[in-house]
């Protein structure tokens, strides 16, 4: 179907469509631009949006921050379609790096914010730190994979490409339906992902926990909340089934190495043992509207022998070609899971 074909079968303004459903519908506009290698500027991004929304955003349409949701919606249809292949070409995740990078180099950097997108510090998954994160996590296809708040997607696709079997989860209304459209077979949940723990069914034990929480907020919660990214870890690693592997992408401030955070970990690590943190440079997340720096750990389920003891951090991770070269040298191999908790390949 090409793009005029497509633009006729899309809902009008009298339709009215769902704006997930219209986001969906910019994102299958916007893919033909990124498979031929083509830049998705304002004009061409504002052109899919008024399409699929059937207004402009001066009407009130849409905002600045679905049209993001858009071009993150057509990069999972794109990884979708060709991450195997490139991942294959490349011969190793951190091969396919630049490769990513040229994909990512092609949506347009956020620069206009939405008041939802501050309250619920939706800044998405750069899908080469992404790589990165599912990299150490070492998915296999018997695995079951939890990502508590799953946003647009962008950590899924890749744990998808790796084999696992996904649970999603993402507390926003419009986003939760993106991602179910987007993931049409799995069932996505809407809880709190600061309480995931109790709110998943008691029979959902997932054996990998891929994870990009808010830094500093939670749901029903005005202003910042300290504590915000150690409530989400906390929960997450208690759905976590034993021998299973947590990847959380955090603030560089939240770390075991902060002292402001050392007790903390040394609780999580009475169930839990890190066995890898470093920061990453805050220009990894520039297309994403933020330069703030954030952190990568992991975490395997089983308490650690000596709680009060860390790995060494091998410091700030100028670019996620050195992150790559990090997580090969210095995260362990996964633990055995129990044989019950696991997906059984078909």
């Amino acid at each position: 179907m090409n793009a005029h074909t497509l633009a006729a079968a899309l809902p009008t303004a009298a339709d009215q469509p769902t704006d997930a459903a219209a986001i969906h519908a910019a994102a299958l506009l916007l893919l033909p631009h990124i498979e031929r290698g083509e830049r998705i500027d304002a004009a061409v991004l504002r052109t899919a949006m008024e399409t699929a929304f059937g207004a402009s955003d001066t009407a009130g349409a849409w905002d600045w921050k679905d049209a993001y949701d858009a071009c993150e919606a057509a990069t999972v249809l794109m990884l979708r379609k060709y991450g195997k292949a490139l991942l294959r070409k490349a011969g190793s995740p951190a091969a396919a790096v630049p490769l990513f990078g040229k994909i990512a180099g092609l949506l347009p950097t956020h620069t206009r914010r939405s008041e939802e997108a501050q309250a619920f510090q939706q800044f998405s998954t750069p899908i080469p730190l992404g790589l990165a994160a599912i990299t150490a996590a070492a998915i296999t296809p018997a695995d079951r994979v939890l990502e508590p708040s799953a946003g647009t997607g962008l950590l899924a696709i890749l744990a998808e490409i790796a084999g696992g079997t996904l649970v999603l989860n993402e507390l926003a209304e419009t986003r939760a339906a993106l991602i179910s459209s987007l993931f049409p077979a799995i069932p996505v949940t809407r809880f709190d992902a600061a309480q995931i723990d109790d709110h998943l069914d008691p029979a959902t034990v997932p054996t990998i926990v891929v994870m990009n929480p808010p830094f500093s907020v939670l749901a029903n919660v005005e202003g910042r909340v300290a504590d915000a990214a150690y409530r989400h870890l906390a929960s997450a690693l208690a759905r976590l089934a034993d021998g299973g592997r947590l990847v959380a992408i955090t603030g560089a401030n939240f770390g075991p190495d902060i002292p402001a955070w050392r007790d903390a970990f040394v609780r999580l690590q009475e169930r839990g043992r890190v066995v890898f943190t470093a920061a990453v440079h805050g220009s990894v997340y520039a297309k994403h509207g933020t330069t703030v720096e954030t952190r990568l750990t992991v975490i395997d389920k089983i308490p650690a022998d000596e709680p009060s003891a860390f790995p060494a951090s091998p410091g700030t991770a100028p670019d996620i070609a050195t992150l790559m070269t990090w997580i090969a040298e210095h995260v362990p191999p996964r633990l055995a899971v129990a044989p019950a908790v696991q997906v059984m390949p078909t």
